[in-house]
C-alpha cells in the first residue's frame, strides 16, 4: 500500500529536495506541495493524505497552528514535524499540538523516509540527534516527576513506559511476550486514558511522570 504524502515548507528548494528524495522510493507517493501554513491546512484537508510533512516556520500560519488545525478534523492525517531549529519552543508547541514525530533538516535522507513510513503506521519518531535533549528537557519542567492524569492497569502502564523509550508496537510486543495486536489495544486504552492523541504526546507525558527514569519493562 502506498503513503500518500503532503509537503508543507516555504522554501522551493527543501520540498523538491525532499520529493526527489521521496519519488524514488515505490511505497510513498508526494500528492501535493504547500508553501505556507495556510495552504497546508486547505490541501491536508482537500487531498486527504496519509501524512504532512510539516515545516515549523512558515508564513501566514506556522507548522504549529497548522497542526492544530490539521489535528482537530476528523481522521486527521499523521503529521512529522520539520526544523532547522533542533528543540525549541516552536517544536514542543507542534508536538503538543498533536503531531506524531519530528526530524531535522540536516538528518539523513533515510531518517526522513524512516520517519514518514513510521507515523504512517501510527508510531511515534523522534530524530535520533536531540532525543537525549528532548526527554531531558521534558523531564526538568516543572521540577520533579508528576502523577499520570489517569489510573492505567499495570500492563498499561508497562506500555506507556516502553512508549516513552520510542519502542514500535512489533518491539513492545516482544518485550513484553505478548501479539502486536494486543499492543496495539493496550496503546489506544492508553492513549484515550491520558487524553493523547499521538504516541508522542504519551511519551512526553511518561517523562513527566518519571517513568524513563528506571529501569525499562
Amino acid at each position: 500500500m502506498t503513503v500518500s504524502i503532503l509537503l508543507a515548507d516555504d522554501q522551493d528548494l527543501v520540498r523538491t529536495s525532499m520529493r526527489i528524495m521521496i519519488d524514488v522510493e515505490p511505497d510513498l507517493e508526494v500528492v501535493g506541495e504547500a508553501a505556507d501554513g495556510e495552504a497546508a491546512v486547505a490541501m491536508a484537508a482537500r487531498l486527504r493524505p496519509d501524512v504532512v510533512v510539516m515545516d515549523i516556520r512558515m508564513p501566514k500560519t506556522d507548522g504549529v497552528a497548522a497542526t492544530r488545525r490539521i489535528m482537530s478534523e476528523p481522521d486527521p492525517p499523521a503529521v512529522l514535524a520539520l526544523t532547522t531549529f533542533d528543540i525549541d519552543e516552536y517544536l514542543f508547541g507542534t508536538l503538543q499540538a498533536g503531531a506524531a514525530g519530528f526530524v531535522l533538516k540536516k538528518d539523513s535522507a533515510s531518517t526522513l523516509l524512516d520517519g514518514i513510513r513510521a507515523v504512517a503506521r501510527g508510531n511515534g519518531f523522534v530524530s535520533p540527534g536531540p532525543t537525549r535533549r528532548l526527554i531531558a528537557r521534558v523531564s526538568g519542567v516543572g521540577g520533579g516527576p508528576c502523577a499520570l492524569p489517569a489510573e492505567l492497569t499495570p500492563r498499561e502502564h508497562d506500555v506507556l513506559a516502553l512508549l516513552g523509550h520510542a519502542l514500535s508496537n512489533t518491539q513492545i510486543a516482544r518485550r513484553l511476550h505478548i501479539e502486536e495486536s494486543t499492543v496495539k489495544s493496550h496503546v489506544q486504552n492508553v492513549l484515550t486514558k491520558l487524553g493523547a492523541r499521538t504516541r508522542v504526546q504519551a511519551a512526553l507525558i511518561a517523562s513527566r511522570a518519571g517513568l524513563l527514569d528506571g529501569p525499562t519493562p
